[in-house]
């Protein structure tokens, strides 16, 4: 959430930063808004000091009190109508403010779409067949190891079931990238609830903008996460974090939960944008002047995991209105899938600066005694499990339909070949 103190300070600031991510917000209704909530404020205010000063009053009497109490009653009245009305405006200004997204920083380039992201950098180099790659659709089903059918009957399009070497694959990806960001990044491992309350997802800036992107239980109010970040930038709601503490990093392996309503009609083949996958999370706490270093610092983490996976990357800082609504400046890490043609983004690495801790109310306290301010937030994939499976796929398959996977994981799999079991 934006600060409220900022759009009345920089109201022309804040709304030429927003357009730039492609916005017309409504800054001249917030701002009325504003004004009319601080004026029945103050009218309340001027009452109930006049509601003091007539019991005063009213307990020094002698006589007959009746007038002095009528008059009290009626400023009393007048009091619960103006509270009355200063909380439909209060709602309908928080309201508001819930739907503006995060403000980019001044380094995130100007454009119009994911044209004018930016390479700022790649890794490795692109493989070369000397026969025509298959896509991982085919590939999987020729070995066995992705069931598009299957999933379909189960849950309907865009699930899928992985079998065999798929689902070992799978497994193997989760625990070598968990141990990787515990035993040389520095996280700590979480293992976090699937469904949230409405207050997590708000706070995460998913609700209410993304409602009908997201899966929800009606009957409980209980929602499916899209992602380890909404329960993670929740993790310390609410709460003052003691002085020295940051930062905190925190990693997750979990279900990913997304009806991609945006998307319909693209990429439905194979397993690039599907409903539920499986997620590795990085999640950072840090303190407002570290939050730049600390987002690069996440950025080399989430490369680290492709390096070791003997993944050609890209490294794509995105321009502003290809930002994600938390967002105030990202980095996107894409994988190239030689059977697909395409560059595939694996992780999408952010700083939230002090958005989703306004939202979630999760403050620090500098030092000893100094007043608790809000903190910064950083989140990025480490990785997308996926697409991940299907660059490794696609990029290590042979000839004969096997697929070769990178010595990293071979200790997770116990098998370096994927392929056909034999019947």
């Amino acid at each position: 959430m934006l600060s409220l103190e900022l759009i009345r300070r920089e109201p022309e600031r804040v709304a030429q930063a927003l357009r730039r991510r492609g916005e017309e917000p409504p800054i001249d209704a917030i701002l009325s808004m504003d004004r009319e909530r601080r004026e029945l404020q103050a009218q309340a205010d001027a009452l109930r000091a006049q509601r003091n000063e007539v019991s005063k009053t009213i307990g020094r009497m002698s006589g007959d009190r009746s007038q002095a109490i009528a008059e009290m009653r009626r400023v009393g009245d007048a009091i619960s109508e103006l509270d009355e009305r200063h909380e439909i405006i209060q709602e309908r200004l928080r309201a508001l403010l819930l739907e503006l997204p995060n403000i980019p920083q001044d380094d995130v380039p100007d454009g119009k779409g994911e044209e004018d992201n930016v390479v700022v950098r790649a890794w490795g180099e692109l493989p070369t067949f000397d026969f025509d790659p298959l896509p991982h659709w085919e590939l999987g089903e020729r070995l066995g190891v992705i069931d598009l059918q299957r999933g379909a009957k189960l849950a309907g399009s865009r699930f899928y079931v992985l079998m065999g070497q798929g689902a070992r694959l799978e497994r193997a990806l989760s625990a070598f990238m968990l141990d990787l960001h515990t035993g040389k990044h520095g996280y700590v491992e979480t293992q976090l609830p699937a469904v949230v309350r409405k207050d997590v997802m708000t706070g995460s800036g998913n609700l209410p903008k993304f409602a009908d992107n997201l899966y929800h239980d009606e009957e409980d109010d209980l929602w499916l996460i899209p992602t380890a970040e909404a329960p993670l930038t929740n993790l310390h709601r609410d709460e003052v974090l003691p002085p020295g503490s940051l930062p905190l990093k925190y990693t997750a392996s979990t279900p990913c939960f997304r009806r991609e309503k945006a998307s319909a009609g693209r990429d439905t083949r194979g397993i690039k944008r599907v409903h539920q996958f499986q997620k590795v999370e990085m999640y950072k706490f840090v303190e407002p002047d570290d939050s730049d270093r600390e987002l690069e610092g996440l950025v080399v983490d989430a490369e680290a995991v492709c390096q070791a996976l003997e993944l050609p990357y890209r490294v794509v800082k995105l321009c502003a209105p290809e930002l994600g609504f938390a967002s105030a400046k990202s980095y996107d890490l894409e994988v190239w899938a030689p059977g697909s043609q395409e560059w595939l983004e694996v992780s999408s690495c952010s700083n939230c600066a002090d958005f989703q801790a306004r939202r979630a109310n999760v403050r620090s306290r500098p030092k000893k005694g100094s007043a608790p301010a809000f903190v910064h937030t950083l989140n990025g994939s480490g990785l997308a499990l996926p697409r991940v499976m299907i660059a490794i796929m696609e990029k290590g398959q042979r000839q004969d339909g096997s697929v070769r996977l990178p010595e990293a994981l071979r200790p997770y799999t116990g098998f370096a070949i994927m392929e056909k079991p034999s019947v």
